[in-house]
């Protein structure tokens, strides 16, 4: 395949290197890329902040929600939770669950990648048993059934990769047992919490295909497997295992932060990290056009340090085609007085084709989200 046309070009006042340097001239750098930060790109000197708009009019605009408002209803089954965003390869859901599932469940559409927001669990599947803590990621492969029994309630983001699975990034440069070593993936085990829950009492599974669920009824409880060996696996990974690539003159960009890749998507995770320490380094996430994918954040917890008024378990969209980054009382802080550790936690989804937002989201918008970039009060 031919390569287009591209190499490095430069007009007017420049910094000789991305997120670091400005000219005297403007404080505001704008990264306008393809592919996601993978593909070309060009950095800009702005005199005003990108994000300086007084007005919007018009369906594309950044997006605020608080999912603490959905999250009171108790589900016996993941797929009575409705969906929140989707896409044809895509769907995201919350779901709470507080009590023992007298069922199991089965996904026929993807792979499902589970994220615990709080509470904790027991995770009985085809494989085996684990125990799902605040913090874990799940990743169960397409058709595993599964069930769950909370010890505490669970809240638990859902990713489908509709059609498709998930895969772990290439890490590159930095090797195989950067970022967090495949070692800290745990599987499922065949243990006495296992095989404690075999029976020959009637069991169903539910399962879900083209968003359609059917029910599979048998007189036994399927999940009586004695042994397994192979490559395909359900994997638990806590983002405390994650430890994430650094360094102190370069503000890397959220790609560095990949822990699962699916064909038309990826999931970051952003942890506890320092910041950046020299002196002419961007200390916090640069303005930027990502033109290729909407972004989509669950935040976890800590301290949101390039957002205001916002908290844990809420989620921001800004989808592809408008300028984002950090809002104005963070700037400041970052020139001003910086911080030298960052303390939050977050999801991030990155999807290749547009989001659609489901009804479940317009009770719950802050409508001024849109404003939060204003300088002072909003709008």
């Amino acid at each position: 395949m031919r390569k287009p046309i591209s190499f490095p070009l430069r007009q007017g006042t420049a910094s000789r290197q991305a997120h670091a340097d400005f000219p005297d001239a403007a404080i505001y750098e704008r990264e306008a890329g393809r592919s996601g930060f993978f593909g070309p790109a060009t950095h800009f000197h702005h005199r005003h902040a990108p994000t300086g708009w007084i007005d919007w009019s018009g369906p594309l605009r950044p997006r605020a929600f608080d999912l603490n408002q959905l999250l009171g209803v108790d589900r016996e089954s993941p797929w009575e939770a409705p969906d929140l965003l989707f896409n044809a390869h895509c769907r995201y859901r919350l779901w709470h669950c507080a009590t023992a599932m007298p069922f199991l469940v089965r996904n026929a559409d993807g792979d499902d990648l589970l994220f615990v927001h709080s509470g904790e669990g027991e995770l009985f599947c085809d494989y085996g048993h684990l125990t799902l803590r605040a913090g874990d990621y799940c990743v169960l492969p397409r058709s595993t059934a599964w069930r769950l029994e909370p010890s505490q309630a669970m809240q638990i983001l859902m990713i489908e990769a509709t059609n498709g699975g998930y895969q772990l990034p290439e890490k590159g440069l930095v090797g195989n047992h950067a970022i967090f070593d495949p070692a800290c993936l745990d599987v499922p085990e065949i243990n006495d919490r296992f095989r404690d829950q075999y029976s020959e009492d009637t069991w169903q599974i539910q399962v879900k295909r083209h968003n359609q669920v059917s029910v599979i009824t048998y007189p036994f409880n399927p999940l009586d497997a004695v042994g397994w060996h192979g490559d395909l696996a359900p994997v638990r990974l806590n983002w405390r295992d994650i430890r994430p690539l650094m360094s102190h003159r370069y503000h890397l960009p959220p790609s560095a932060h990949t822990t699962f890749v699916a064909p038309r998507f990826v999931v970051c995770t952003f942890v506890p990290r320092p910041v950046e320490s020299d002196p002419g380094a961007l200390k916090l996430p640069f303005y930027h056009n990502n033109d290729d994918y909407d972004e989509v954040l669950f935040y976890h917890a800590g301290d949101f340090f390039s957002r205001d008024n916002i908290e844990a378990g809420m989620v921001t969209f800004h989808p592809a085609g408008f300028t984002h980054g950090p809002h104005p009382k963070a700037f400041r802080s970052a020139q001003e007085k910086p911080k030298t550790f960052a303390d939050d936690v977050a999801v991030m989804l990155d999807t290749r084709d547009a989001l659609d937002v489901a009804p479940a989201l317009h009770g719950v918008e802050d409508e001024q989200y849109v404003y939060s970039w204003l300088e002072g009060d909003r709008k």
